[in-house]
């Protein structure tokens, strides 16, 4: 199935900047130059006059492309993010991808069968019954009354909204809603599912249910594409990511890069404002880290080797050094449970800032985010303003309260401004991290291994779950009466 417009050649780039295409043949999903681009009036009374007047060579209005030259590959099992500042292009993507929006220009090509939870309300008839929706639903995707009818028990339970089954969907709550459409929209054995933040209505339970479901589809061959606001969503759930912004593709990669490089589209605007005031006499380089690290640095054996690994950036600073050791700073990248473990990083800053803000994030083997944490939130002492040339050495040490696995670990250096640095404490989250700039991230740069400890009181596992939490437990034995529940 083919949904085109003008016919754009394929893409074959394969950089950072754009979403490229793979040219496999084996692609479910192949997404050719798409654009869309609509006619904007500053007056309603213009659009008649373009009706009438075009003809004669008259023209008003103006163009504007809320989509332009997209191309991608998806492939069986693939899970892809869409991810973009509000207006960036990414419905309007899903619209034309589930054929329910012609594009401008190019073509997407379709293999299989494609469901699509593109908006709350998007499929279903509100004067129908949740029941007649489903089979409605089906024969829209092709699928037989037989081959539903074997489905529904299953598509009722997923849903899990009882009785209301055989009432009208418009007397359905939002949460009702999306717990039967999603539960029709990935029973009936879709090839490709594309989903448009709809999950973000459901309540916590599910929204567990959905990721699980969507990870038994994954399994069984079908491709995800998932829009989403929740950067936390979007790298531990999906393969790549693809960012628009302003309808244009500026990266397609690995989904945390793309989660970075959307970082830095954020604050791009803010970046170019940040009141900066270092003296013009100050030596261009400083020795700030240096006085205060070089005794606990380690030797350079320790160091890895990041000269090719990618640095998301907005050119005010790279990495430049990297290490991980253990508690006697030894490289290593096996550690017991429970074990300290040390790294040491370094950032040559390109450009004048004021408060450095640097840290460590680890992620499981399957996209966790299990820890994050650094000079902001130990409260590390640092200084107010650094001098373009610098640079800046961090220590910083993690003890590994893990489940036993494989992690990965990213670094990264940001900035605050002064003011906004010494009130930190009094801002709320909300307030704060808009604030803060992100300068430099190597994501997934590093990976070590948790396992189990030699020996060890009381017993050698130390807990079970991804991570140790701070607590503790009491026993005591009550007497027979208390223990009955009487309370004489």
């Amino acid at each position: 199935m083919t949904h085109s417009g003008v016919t754009a050649p394929a893409h074959d780039e394969t950089t950072a900047g754009s979403a490229s295409a793979s040219g496999s043949s084996a692609a479910l999903v192949s997404v050719r130059g798409i654009g869309k681009m609509y006619r904007i009036y500053d007056q309603p009374q213009d659009r008649l006059k373009q009706m009438l007047l075009h003809r004669f060579g008259r023209w008003y209005g103006r163009d504007f492309w809320a989509l332009r030259d997209v191309s991608f590959d998806l492939h069986p099992g693939e899970r892809i993010g869409v991810i973009g500042r509000n207006g960036s292009g990414k419905s309007t993507l899903l619209q034309i991808m589930a054929g329910t929006l012609a594009p401008t220009e190019g073509e997407v090509r379709l293999q299989g069968r494609v469901s699509a939870l593109l908006e709350l309300g998007s499929g279903f008839n509100p004067e129908f019954t949740g029941r007649e929706n489903v089979f409605i639903n089906g024969a829209i995707l092709g699928l037989s009354r037989q081959h539903v009818e074997e489905r529904f028990d299953e598509i009722a339970a997923f849903a899990e909204i009882g009785q209301f089954i055989d009432q009208p969907v418009k007397l359905y709550s939002s949460g009702m809603f999306v717990r039967l459409a999603f539960a029709v929209t990935t029973s009936l054995s879709p090839d490709v599912l594309l989903v448009d933040e709809a999950l973000a209505v459901g309540d916590v339970f599910f929204r567990q249910k959905c990721y699980r479901r969507m990870t038994e589809l994954r399994a069984r061959g079908c491709a995800v594409v998932l829009v989403s606001h929740s950067m936390a969503d979007i790298e531990q759930f999906c393969d790549r990511a693809l960012l628009l912004d302003r309808g244009r593709a500026v990266f397609f990669g690995n989904a945390p890069q793309a989660v970075k490089h959307y970082y830095l589209v954020e604050q791009n605007e803010r970046a170019a404002n940040i009141p900066v005031t270092v003296p013009s006499d100050r030596p261009a380089r400083s020795s700030i880290a240096a006085e205060t690290t070089t005794a606990s640095w380690p030797a350079p054996d320790a160091f890895l080797d990041i000269s090719g690994a990618p640095q998301v950036s907005n050119g005010w600073a790279r990495c430049t050094a990297l290490a991980m050791c253990d508690a006697d700073n030894n490289p290593g990248g096996a550690f017991e449970q429970g074990a300290l473990a040390r790294f040491y990083y370094e950032f040559e800053l390109l450009h004048d800032i004021q408060v450095p803000i640097a840290g460590i994030v680890l992620q499981s083997d399957r996209g966790v985010l299990v820890h994050g944490k650094g000079t902001l939130e130990h409260g590390t002492s640092v200084p107010t303003e650094v001098a373009a040339g610098t640079r800046l050495r961090v220590a910083q040490s993690i003890r590994l309260d893990l489940a036993v696995g494989e992690y990965t670990f990213e670094v990264g250096l940001a900035t605050l401004a002064r003011e906004d640095y010494t009130r930190a404490g009094t801002l709320a989250y909300a307030d704060l991290a808009p604030r803060i700039v992100r300068l430099c991230h190597l994501p997934a740069v590093g990976r070590f291994t948790v396992v189990f400890r030699s020996q060890g009181q009381p017993v050698q596992l130390l807990h079970h779950g991804v991570a140790d939490l701070p607590g503790e437990s009491v026993m005591f034995l009550a007497a027979a009466r208390e223990s009955a529940g009487d309370p004489r």
